[in-house]
């Protein structure tokens, strides 16, 4: 996509997110907690990662509800994946599917991650951590697809060549 799209679908939400807050019968707190969070999606789509996490953690305490929760916790854990701290990544997917379990994206984030890490193991010979890892990242995947069935075609084909995805199992 182009600069040109990017900035137009930005400030398209932008203009969009301003008439919710206007329109939408919310509290204060509610109002105040959605700008943090458009403010962290705007600093982190510029590549601001620390300025998103500053917004982040502020929507973080004044968002009460759990699946608005969820997903301000599922973009950190975008952050700090991004940044190749991926145990923290991981916990704060997991905190987001605590609170909201049909999120696939987060699903495929932490197969991503463990068949990375399996990748880098089983380069390094160590392949009953790399095999542990794989394992970890195709049960992932396969909820992430259940959730999801016509996405994550490349998770869906790595799962068919490596044999972990049964005969029975279908999408």
């Amino acid at each position: 996509m182009s600069q040109k799209n990017d900035n137009f679908i930005d400030k398209t939400f932008t203009v969009l997110a301003d008439i919710l807050l206007k329109v939408l019968p919310a509290t204060k707190e509610e109002k105040k907690a959605f700008s943090y969070y458009r403010y962290g999606m705007s600093a982190q789509s510029s590549g601001d990662y620390a300025e998103a996490l500053e917004n982040y953690y502020e929507a973080l305490k004044l968002e009460e509800d759990p699946f608005d929760r969820s997903y301000i916790l599922y973009n950190i854990g975008l952050i700090y994946g991004n940044n190749g701290d991926y145990s923290k990544s991981l916990d704060y997917y997991h905190q987001a599917l605590d609170l909201n379990s049909r999120l696939p994206q987060a699903l495929n984030n932490i197969a991503v991650i463990y068949h990375y890490q399996g990748t880098k193991s089983s380069e390094k010979k160590e392949f009953e951590v790399a095999q542990n890892n794989f394992d970890k990242a195709a049960s992932y995947w396969k909820k992430a697809i259940r959730l999801a069935p016509n996405n994550y075609i490349e998770a869906q084909n790595w799962l068919k060549i490596t044999g972990k995805l049964s005969e029975t199992e279908i999408f």
